[in-house]
């Protein structure tokens, strides 16, 4: 990649190889997400990744969670379950872990989902975008590309809080 694509946010890029280009938005959403977690990475002070200022979510919280969350949407996607792993993950997101994990580890955690999660999207067939799918115990109605449109802008929503946590803590004014 040349130093001029590198300034340009993901989506201003071009195609995403492999992705339809009816996906491409979640494809750049989620590659974007991963180069600013990759920035975040090398901002953050360790005694910071899990401070929560003011009662706000923790960074080492949002990266994880947004990790899980593309984890379970990307699974409601294929019209399956989650596992016994994936729920007892979902409970413990919101708890502080002892001894909280070093954010690095988190973020190449939830890097790893971010990069199966692209992997999917280049075997994913337009065809099967407006099939149904039900979401969480209760069934609710979506559909495979409002479940990967989700997964993409909750991702986006979550980068950004940790971003500005990152920030406020660490009291820089970018």
């Amino acid at each position: 990649m040349s130093e001029t694509t590198r300034q340009h946010e993901v989506w201003l890029r071009g195609p995403v190889d492999g992705v339809d280009p009816l996906l491409m938005p979640v494809a750049h959403a989620l590659l974007q997400a991963r180069e600013d977690l990759a920035r975040l990475a090398a901002t953050v002070s360790p005694v910071h990744a899990w401070d929560r200022p003011g009662g706000a979510a923790s960074i080492g919280f949002h990266v994880r969670h947004l990790g899980g969350t593309i984890d379970r949407l990307f699974t409601y996607a294929r019209g399956e379950a989650l596992t016994d792993a994936q729920k007892q993950a979902l409970r413990s997101e919101t708890s502080s872990p002892v001894p909280p994990p070093a954010l690095t580890a988190v973020i190449d955690e939830t890097t790893a989902t971010i990069d199966r999660a692209v992997a999917e999207l280049r075997t994913l067939s337009r065809d099967r975008l407006l099939e149904p799918r039900h979401v969480g115990r209760l069934g609710l109605p979506s559909n495979v590309i409002g479940l990967l449109f989700h997964a993409a802008e909750h991702t986006t929503r979550h980068v950004g809080q940790a971003i500005t946590t990152a920030r406020i803590l660490g009291g820089r004014s970018e």
